[in-house]
């Protein structure tokens, strides 16, 4: 009786990882469709046969232009945001083991936007790459206040108070941001085009200073998530096992603000992707830890550069940020998704 648990365990061990690889393998070519797409569709929409010359290069100055100063940029970029806020999501949902939690949960949207209202209002920054550090030391600021006041009084942080802090934290940032917009016009009329979410005029001047701490938080995801597992079967459980708690718990913290943190000052606040993809993830793929950070890693920049790619042709030739895009597509698809018992649960 035993052999045939163990032989029926086994080939469900094998189906799982089958469907695994298939889901990455679509997910790739998602990923190559998604790429091709931003590289060639808007206001100046390009042929795919113009791009690959272009990306050879030949082409005409235009064609040149519009893919090397403009596109591939903005690709990019688009890649890197939907790759942090897909581990970010996948990471604070294991966390608080919360399935509707995402990045901003911890304050992190909240503090970048208040940073970058009190840079524009009081230091007169006016650009993207002016205030690109300061969103994101805005944001760290405001995740370490969370995690502090979160860990006072009697026992250990834990998820619980953090996300309470978070919430409370987040509405009080917000409502100073917003009552310095409403106050000062000029302010309001520079953030509003990164308040709304947008990768239009993101350039590698601001991309490429913020890679190597994306990178490293990217490698800390993958680090902690079998340890996330340990710690969804209870913290006694996870220590037996020998998994540092507190260790997991603080890196996680750092992280999802590096990861966060550097999406939102690059792009503004994005709504909706590091909620919807390690949901969906978790969906077709189970509650492996590891398995949802890596389907994630892989549907979050479909989505974002899909959603960017939405928002040029919808009322070209004018475009939508693509914030405001993954919130109209997100808000009904997490709809449907929520009301499938095995979406939202963790366990």
């Amino acid at each position: 009786m035993t052999g045939v648990r163990v032989e029926g365990e086994a080939r469900l061990t094998t189906s799982r990882r089958g469907r695994v690889a298939l889901g990455l393998a679509g997910i790739t070519v998602a990923l190559a469709v998604a790429v091709a797409l931003s590289l060639t569709v808007g206001s100046n929409s390009l042929p795919l046969e113009v791009l690959v010359d272009v990306l050879r290069g030949g082409g005409s100055s235009e064609a040149r232009y519009i893919v090397n100063e403009l596109r591939v940029p903005r690709t990019v970029t688009g890649l890197v945001v939907g790759v942090a806020l897909g581990a970010a999501g996948a990471l604070i949902q294991a966390f608080t083991r919360n399935p509707l939690a995402d990045p901003g949960i911890l304050g992190v949207n909240a503090g970048a936007a208040f940073a970058v209202a009190v840079g524009v209002a009081f230091f007169g920054l006016r650009s993207i790459s002016s205030f690109v550090w300061l969103a994101f030391l805005g944001a760290l600021a405001v995740t370490v206040a969370v995690y502090l006041i979160g860990s006072s009084g009697r026992g250990a942080a834990d998820p619980i108070r953090l996300t309470l802090a978070g919430v409370a934290l987040g509405a009080v940032f917000s409502g100073m941001t917003t009552g310095m917009t409403l106050s000062n016009p000029d302010a309001f009329e520079q953030m509003r085009s990164w308040n709304a979410g947008s990768l239009l005029g993101r350039g590698f001047e601001v991309l490429l200073p913020l890679l190597p701490l994306l990178g490293l938080a990217a490698l800390a995801a993958i680090l902690l998530a079998p340890g996330l597992n340990a710690l969804a079967l209870g913290e006694d459980v996870a220590r037996a096992q020998g998994a540092n708690v507190a260790g997991i718990r603080i890196g996680v913290i750092v992280t999802v603000t590096v990861l966060a943190g550097a999406a939102t000052a690059l792009a503004g606040p994005i709504s909706f992707v590091g909620l919807m993809v390690p949901h969906v993830a978790r969906w077709v793929f189970g509650v492996d830890e590891p398995t949802v950070l890596t389907v994630s890693l892989g549907l979050g920049p479909v989505i974002v550069l899909l959603a960017d790619v939405l928002g040029r042709v919808l009322i070209s030739p004018a475009e939508i940020p693509v914030g405001i895009v993954t919130a109209f597509v997100g808000a009904p698809v997490l709809i449907v998704l929520a009301r499938r018992r095995k979406a939202s649960t963790l366990s």
